[in-house]
């Protein structure tokens, strides 16, 4: 398949299945994969995230959330699972609480989250995915059906994962409102005041809340998501540093360089040239 087909074909669909070993090399490179929730399955396989210093790699059943806008991609080549992906429109946005969860389990906020799955939890996840996929490969397949069987398997990945969340109190349910609106409006509203009122309490308390479940201020968080999106641009667009400043609406590139710096201990260009480094030698971009 020729990378115009390709990036045509994700432009029109809503879902992307594929099985790894067949998944085309332009697929990781199209512009319009970026809208994409990705599910990225590994069977008997090494996981491909870097273990903590002394961990040992082992073969498994890996789960891989990556949410749209992503800083990293994983480097899939070869490897033996499935690839799905798809867009937010096909999730049941009646279902917040749903949405919530999606939105947790993906790292809506981050990189990555990753989950490492018994056998038997990846042969009860295979029974919902083989009726999804079978649908997906009909030549007329239903949007609904489909929509309602990944609900399904999403919901059993939010179960394996629920030891992970807490009961969903009244202030976790304003985290999550306080995430969804950060992701809509970081680029222009860096203001914890704006975030409060929207949430409906003062701002001193929604510091206090993202303290409590999150060990970070309203204002960190708000950094957190501006240097993410920062290094977003840096790894995968061609802009230069100067125009990533201005994409991210500080009109002083000076001071974004400063900004960045503060955050994460390095310029915009050094941080540039290490991903240039890692992706040399370990043919992904996960640092």
């Amino acid at each position: 398949m020729t990378e115009a087909i390709l990036s045509q074909e994700l432009n029109q669909t809503l879902i992307y299945i594929r099985n790894l070993g067949n998944c085309p090399p332009s697929y990781l490179n199209d512009p319009s994969r970026k809208d994409f929730f990705e599910v990225v399955w590994l069977k008997n396989e090494y996981p491909l995230h870097a273990l903590p210093e002394g961990g040992e790699p082992v073969k498994g059943h890996w789960i891989y959330l990556l949410p749209p806008y992503r800083v990293h991609q994983l480097n899939k080549a070869g490897k033996k699972g499935v690839l799905l992906s798809f867009k937010r429109e096909l999730l049941d946005e009646d279902a917040k609480e749903f949405i919530l969860d999606v939105f947790k389990i993906f790292n809506i906020q981050g990189e990555y989250s990753c989950l490492g799955v018994s056998k038997e939890l990846s042969d009860q996840l295979c029974k919902v995915y083989d009726l999804l996929e079978e649908e997906y490969q009909k030549n007329e397949h239903s949007i609904l059906i489909i929509q309602a069987l990944l609900k399904a398997f999403l919901l059993n990945i939010i179960r394996i994962k629920e030891h992970e969340f807490t009961s969903q109190d009244i202030n976790q349910k304003r985290v999550y409102e306080f995430m969804l609106l950060l992701e809509e409006n970081y680029l222009h509203t860096r203001d914890i005041e704006f975030y409060a009122d929207k949430i409906g309490i003062s701002s001193k308390r929604l510091n206090q809340v993202l303290k409590e479940k999150l060990q970070k201020t309203g204002m960190q968080l708000i950094h957190d998501r501006v240097i993410l999106q920062a290094k977003r641009q840096i790894i995968h667009s061609e802009n230069t540093i100067k125009e990533i400043a201005y994409l991210l609406e500080f009109n002083d590139p000076p001071y974004f360089t400063r900004f960045f710096k503060q955050h994460t201990g390095q310029t915009p260009d050094e941080f540039k040239k290490q991903v240039q480094v890692h992706i040399a030698s370990k043919a992904n971009t996960l640092v």
